[in-house]
């Protein structure tokens, strides 16, 4: 190893570094942005009304009618 050798951070590693320090709240904001839209709980009764309307799929999608 050279004497003076020090380890490689990329562009974006050092941006993200950077971004976290000049904003410390950013990654409480992004969780509480996730939560808006994908962290919910799952209502069991429309899952299964959602599975009940699926309709059957033939397995190769581009294949007409058997003839």
């Amino acid at each position: 190893m050279p004497l003076f050798w020090k380890p490689y951070k990329s562009d974006v590693t050092q941006f993200i570094d950077e971004l976290k320090a000049r904003r410390p709240t950013l990654e409480q904001e992004q969780k509480a942005g996730r939560a808006l839209l994908w962290d919910r709980d799952l209502d069991a009764d429309q899952q299964a009304e959602y599975e009940a309307a699926r309709v059957p799929q033939q397995p190769y999608v581009y294949q007409t009618a058997p003839k």
